[in-house]
């Protein structure tokens, strides 16, 4: 534990906890972000005016006031070593002189400033050192190994932990657990280390803690890119292996059987659909579950291929449970079967939060009906409702099924993996009991190597056609100079009873704290400007994070049915929303989304056979943001944009990755396809000879160990 080597503040106990730091494996493999040329570490006698440099000795005072003339509050440290003293004053950063008691160990890094014949250091970084026990209580530093170093870490920083505390930290460790022979276990095999030339994990830690070349820190990260990406394969695939090794219902109808639903649609199959249900229904024809997920561009028709699926369910006996995260979506998906299922004989369940309907109802055929929870579900246990769509609330333990044979998990990357468990898992609880198929299915446009790290459990099918009469969104960039202009098309569409989206950045006030003043727009501010000067006659919607739920499900509700004309909205508005008569949407401050994420922002308006505009609002006026922002314009594909994406700007700003658990050295490994599919092979091999791992304990350890931690390993 790091309390056995450290003296910790409360606020640093805190800090390493919101990260996650708890053991010394976990510290030292928290790793540099850059590095940068050290500065100079040397004694206070041989300072130089206006280089950068690095001190250490003993605060023998501590001074708080204020400037003679502009009464700004100062702080000041004097610090000592063998050879003199210096003082190190703050403007305005009181508290920094205040972090070293007088006769606390400390260092100083800053640059050396002369005024009035005194040297000084202004505003310099301050670290609190300790003494080790063992070395007579001397300083902790080492002048000569430093002064060798060409690179010098720099950590990610949080609040009440600066990089210079994980430097001095892992350092201490290094000496600590490698110098006493302490090592940490290498969980990688020796082969794959041999076959792909990576460093041990002790070589690795030093060399990326404390690199000697640029190259040496390169090679450390390729290992423990190569290590995340692996270990992520290996759950991936055991998972997959223990899924299939269960035994599921089997599916099996004719191609007869099928085109009495297909040539229902009132439009015919795309090439990519078509493939998507003939690979579907071949996987549900045998005794091992299906496992795949079904990656649709937007508007490209995932649900089309859902009901697909589901009929062929129905048609062979079995039950369907339809999953989604919201109940504007759930609504929206039970009419849209109903459509589909129309006149076929197949009742169609909804059960939400505040809703439980059946189709047909008894009286009026044509429609759905109210019916109480408690008849729904006996309807669902005994088989009489074979299509239950809904929101979470399916995965209760009231919900129970006759013959559960498929269950269909939209967006499903809005669920945690212990919920999509535990609504597979319902299937052995079912009269007849079985493991379902799995036809999980994302809107989100991610690139391929991404795809092959997350989804290694699932077999990939992509939809890479829009439907007949579907048509790119006109898509163009609006400087400020030209937004009058937008705002007059928008009017006009507006007035022909259209309904738009308008998307900012940000909830509350303007962030204006960067130093070229760019203002990101606030939804809160846009709403009200919007309502007062720019569209006064039309009736305004707003939608952020931090409405509460039903006051979310009211304003989609409302804009859904017409009520609202203009919707102002953060990114959070609902994947998947299918409004119809929305043909604009205005994305402020374009230049701070991802292209991916912006792609799917404009999808919202991808429902219809009416043309759509989307205006990418930009204040930001740099040739390189501009350049980026003009790929959309022309681009119409999300996976190509993705992929565009990652080259651009970095696995790192990616929409959603935090939410999957991978490091930022983890996602290093994702912009290179020859190691995830190397990372991917290795980890086949291993649990296709030995899945549960028996020979390699240290695997199956780490393996462990990560599950408690990480949202990927859940």
């Amino acid at each position: 534990m790091l309390d056995n080597h450290f003296r910790l503040t409360v606020i640093q106990k805190i800090a390493l906890g919101r990260l996650g730091l708890i053991t010394t494996e976990d510290l030292l493999r928290y790793f540099p972000n850059r590095y940068e040329t050290p500065a100079h570490e040397c004694l206070i006698r041989d300072l130089c005016v206006g280089k950068t440099v690095l001190v250490t000795g003993e605060v023998i005072a501590v001074k708080i006031g204020r400037s003679f003339k502009t009464k700004l509050p100062i702080g000041e440290v004097t610090l000592t070593d063998t050879t003199g003293q210096i003082r190190a004053v703050w403007f305005q950063q009181v508290y920094l002189a205040k972090k070293v008691p007088v006769g606390g160990l400390a260092s100083l890094r800053g640059k050396v400033t002369e005024r009035r014949g005194e040297c000084y250091l202004t505003n310099p970084e301050i670290e609190l050192l300790e003494r080790l026990p063992d070395h007579g209580g001397a300083l902790f530093t080492a002048k000569e190994e430093d002064a060798q170093l060409p690179l010098l870490p720099i950590y990610p920083e949080t609040k009440g932990l600066s990089s210079n505390w994980f430097y001095y930290a892992v350092k201490k460790l290094l000496r600590l657990e490698l110098a006493q022979k302490l090592k940490l276990i290498d969980p990688l095999p020796t082969d794959i280390l041999t076959h792909y030339r990576l460093p041990s994990l002790e070589t690795a830690m030093v060399w990326i803690h404390a690199p000697r070349r640029e190259a040496d820190a390169a090679v450390a990260r390729k290992r423990f890119a190569f290590e995340e990406i692996f270990l992520i394969q290996l759950d991936r695939a055991r998972r997959r292996v223990s899924y299939q090794s269960q035994s599921a219902h089997r599916i099996n109808i004719s191609r007869d059987t099928l085109e009495l639903f297909t040539k229902r649609l009132p439009f015919p199959l795309t090439r990519a659909q078509a493939r998507a249900i003939e690979a579907i229904l071949k996987d549900m024809a045998n005794e091992k579950p299906m496992a795949r997920l079904l990656e649709g561009d937007v508007g490209s028709g995932k649900t089309v291929v859902a009901a697909g699926a589901a009929y062929a369910t129905v048609m062979a006996g079995n039950e369907v449970a339809y999953m989604v995260p919201t109940e504007i979506l759930a609504r929206q998906h039970f009419e849209s079967f109903i459509a589909s299922f129309a006149d076929l004989g197949i009742n169609i369940g909804l059960l939400t939060g505040t809703d439980c309907r059946k189709f047909p109802s008894k009286i009026h055929p044509n429609t759905h009906t109210e019916i109480s929870r408690s008849q729904l579900l006996k309807w669902v246990a005994n088989g009489e409702i074979p299509i239950l769509i809904g929101t979470q609330t399916l995965i209760q333990k009231t919900v129970h099924w006759k013959k559960l044979g498929l269950v269909i998990i939209d967006e499903q990357h809005r669920f945690g993996v212990m919920q999509r468990k535990r609504l597979v898992g319902q299937g052995k609880r079912a009269t007849h009991a079985a493991v379902p198929h799995l036809l999980s299915m994302t809107a989100t446009p991610i690139p391929r190597t991404l795809a092959l790290t997350l989804y290694g459990d699932l077999d990939l099918t992509l939809l890479d056609e829009l439907p007949p009469g579907r048509w790119p969104v006109i898509t163009q960039i609006v400087t400020e100079e030209k937004r009058n202009t937008a705002y007059e098309k928008i009017r006009r569409e507006l007035k022909t009873g259209r309904q738009v989206y308008i998307i900012c950045p940000r909830i509350d006030s303007p962030d204006l704290t960067r130093a070229a003043a760019i203002i990101a727009k606030s939804a809160k501010m846009e709403y009200e400007r919007l309502a007062r000067d720019i569209f006064p006659n039309f009736h305004l919607g707003l939608l952020h994070g931090k409405l509460k739920p039903d006051d979310k499900e009211k304003v989609m509700a409302d804009f859904v049915n017409g009520k609202i004309d203009i919707l102002v909205a953060t990114s959070v508005v609902e994947v998947g929303v299918n409004v119809p008569n929305a043909t604009v949407i205005v994305i402020e401050g374009a230049e701070r989304f991802g292209l991916a994420q912006l792609h799917q922002l404009r999808g919202r308006v991808a429902r219809s056979t009416l043309t759509a505009y989307c205006y990418l609002f930009t204040t930001d006026g740099q040739p390189s943001n501009l350049t980026r922002l003009s790929y959309l314009e022309s681009a119409v594909n999300g996976f190509a944009l993705a992929e565009h994406d990652l080259k651009l700007r970095g696995a790192g700003a990616l929409a959603g990755t935090k939410q999957w658990g991978i490091s930022d050295i983890g996602m290093e490994a994702i912009k290179n396809l020859k190691m995830v599919e190397a990372a991917r092979t290795e980890a086949q091999r291993l649990v296709a000879t030995d899945p549960e791992l028996t020979r390699y304990p240290l695997l199956l350890t780490r393996l462990a160990t990560l599950a408690t931690r990480d949202i990927h390993f859940e």
